[in-house]
């Protein structure tokens, strides 16, 4: 490679415009970043272009030392080398998956008395697969949640001819013990092909003919069987009750990608038969910016074009991806399958993609709260506000209300180790003319730090106030007038276009204002923190704004008068009760149809 310093300007003019791939290599030849292109040109020379760019890639650029480019016939054939290059080298700057193994499975066997038993890969002994499944994590939920309701054996074949008595499996009443012959083939049989109706989806069916069997041993005065079959339907009735999804068809692979300061999240919830089978959240290094589209386009590609990961006949994204056609093109070139990529999608499949949205989010959240991960951004916090110790007691105030209904003040609490949930406080606040977050956040902070003054809580080493220089102005003069002046004071406002990695803080005073990089740990720690009193807040606004609306709420559905109020109100014990249950838990209520427990989630969820 030339030691002459690149000249991008000189190298782009000479470009072609075909599709391709290009190469970002380092000073030491090291490889940087591998990226697709329909036009080789315009995409190489976004990267020089004087304004516009993110942090992160201005830092992959400025260690461009030279760059190589592969023309392809097509945009397909460039997707397909780039995943080939990704895979090969793992450049440092690409979004890359941890490597995994393929789908794993439940393999029903082909013996006299058939076994459950985990497997990976492709079919490769006798018997019938099912699956696949997300991860090796939902294969043993479903394998443990069987052995419970079916007792059908799950060990291996040498175990199972070389019992002379029953195993532990059988005394925890989690097998049948067939080795010694300890059940009847005939009943075997029936629990054996009651597993299959179960693994093939078919829970209603099931449901019906067990349901019949109990009331047949009930009749014949066999009420120890018609017990144990009762337990089996109650069982099967949790898990559907868990599978979110009832009598429904499709085959999906469901996937929703989430951005947030610190870090990103991709999860997948895979859909056999109309059942959700499970799901499995991965979390991508980011070291350039982008977007959810981007995002969703790296992972699928990644994740499905190599041929390993089962293909559905449709993949549900979050957010439309841009480069759809070209993806679709490449996974049928190299796995001979047809696949579709929807993304605005309506009933039972946006139902799931709520699910998966939930889950992605749940599992970013986690992720932000560990520890280690934690430790490092109070470090660089430390670093940032200029103390010798890092910060082991934050506070946060944020205000919350409906047009002036309902003002509640929250106070969440970071310890050491991040939130400390147990010391939250909130505060309803009275007296306060409705709107006038000035004075709701004035009244929050004395009620709070009167007991600091006296001693009854300890003080905090720095407050963070949500909401600019008014608020953080009422927070000062709060401060002063109970002459706690040796707290720290931190303010944090959004910046004009409201987006996340853009807000001002005001550090100490006012007048110190501070705009830090999207990347910034210490960013990323005021962010968590703020986000977490937002949410505390709106949490108790909400239940403070229902516990007055409550006893109106349900008089003023239309069709729904008092017999039917009282069905509802028994069958679900209270309305926060109701507010949490889904529309096919509404419709199991006596007396509610389809439609109508549809037009009660709706009225109930529209506030």
């Amino acid at each position: 490679m030339s030691h002459r310093a690149f000249d991008p300007k000189h190298f782009v003019s000479n470009l072609t415009t075909r599709p391709g791939v290009y190469r970002m290599y380092g000073s030491k030849g090291e490889l940087l970043y591998v990226g697709k292109a329909k036009n080789l040109k315009n995409r190489v020379a976004s990267y020089f272009r004087a304004t516009g760019l993110t942090t992160k890639t201005m830092a992959l650029v400025s260690r461009i030392d030279a760059i190589e480019i592969a023309v392809t016939k097509s945009e397909t054939e460039a997707l397909l080398l780039e995943q080939t290059l990704i895979k090969q080298h793992r450049p440092p700057y690409n979004i890359l998956l941890r490597d995994d193994k393929s789908y794993p499975y439940i393999l029903l066997s082909d013996h006299q008395h058939p076994s459950l038993l985990f497997r990976r890969g492709h079919k490769t002994e006798k018997g019938t697969l099912f699956g696949p499944f997300p991860s090796g994590s939902a294969v043993k939920e479903s394998l443990n949640t069987m052995q419970k309701v079916f007792k059908v054996r799950q060990c291996e074949d040498g175990t199972y001819a070389n019992r002379s008595r029953p195993c532990l499996q059988y005394q925890i009443k989690r097998c049948s013990g067939p080795c010694v012959g300890l059940i009847e083939d005939q009943e075997y049989d029936i629990d054996v092909r009651h597993a299959r109706m179960f693994l093939e989806g078919k829970n209603q069916e099931l449901t019906a003919e067990i349901t019949h069997q109990m009331s047949a041993a009930a009749a014949d005065m066999e009420f120890e069987r018609a017990a144990e079959l009762r337990d089996q339907i109650i069982q099967l009735n949790h898990i559907q009750e868990q599978q979110h999804v009832h009598g429904q068809t499709g085959e999906a692979d469901v996937i929703a990608a989430i951005i947030q300061p610190g870090g990103l999240c991709v999860h997948v919830m895979t859909v056999r038969k109309g059942k959700v089978v499970g799901s499995k959240s991965y979390y991508p290094k980011m070291p350039i910016e982008v977007t959810e589209s981007e995002l969703l386009s790296s992972f699928i590609a990644q994740f499905y074009l190599g041929g390993i990961q089962e293909l559905p006949k449709t993949l549900i994204v979050s957010h439309e991806v841009d480069d759809n056609e070209v993806l679709v093109a490449g996974i049928f070139e190299t796995t001979q399958k047809k696949v579709e990529v929807v993304h605005n999608v309506r009933g039972q499949r946006a139902r799931w993609m709520d699910l998966a949205k939930l889950n992605a989010e749940q599992g970013l959240q986690a992720r932000l709260s560990d520890k280690r991960n934690y430790f490092s951004r109070i470090t660089a916090l430390q670093k940032l506000l200029g103390f010798k110790e890092p910060p082991t007691h934050m506070e946060c105030f944020d205000i919350s209300h409906s047009s002036g209904e309902a003002t509640v003040a929250s106070c969440v609490v970071f310890g050491p180790d991040g939130p400390d949930k147990r010391r939250y406080r909130s505060f309803n606040i009275e007296g306060v003319e409705g709107g006038d977050d000035y004075g709701a956040m004035k009244q929050a902070l004395t009620r709070r730090y009167k007991r600091v003054k006296s001693g009854e809580l300890e003080a905090p080493d720095v407050l963070l106030i949500d909401g600019g220089k008014g608020q953080l102005t009422q927070a000062e003069a709060v401060l002063k007038e109970l002459g706690l002046v040796d707290i720290f004071l931190l303010g944090v406002a959004k910046g004009d276009t409201r987006k996340p990695g853009l807000e001002t803080l005001y550090i100490g005073s006012r007048e110190d204002e501070v705009v830090l990089p999207p990347d910034s740990a210490a960013l990323h720690l005021i962010q968590h923190i703020r986000d977490e009193s937002h949410r505390f807040a709106i949490k108790n606004h909400r239940r403070r704004r229902d516990k007055k609306r409550r006893h109106s709420v349900l008089e003023e559905i239309p069709g729904i008068g008092p017999n039917r109020r009282k069905d509802l109100l028994t069958a679900f014990g209270g309305y926060q009760e109701m507010l949490s249950a889904s529309q096919e838990d509404i419709s199991k209520v006596k007396g509610i149809s389809a439609k109508k427990a549809e037009e009660i989630y709706l009225y109930l969820h529209k506030r």
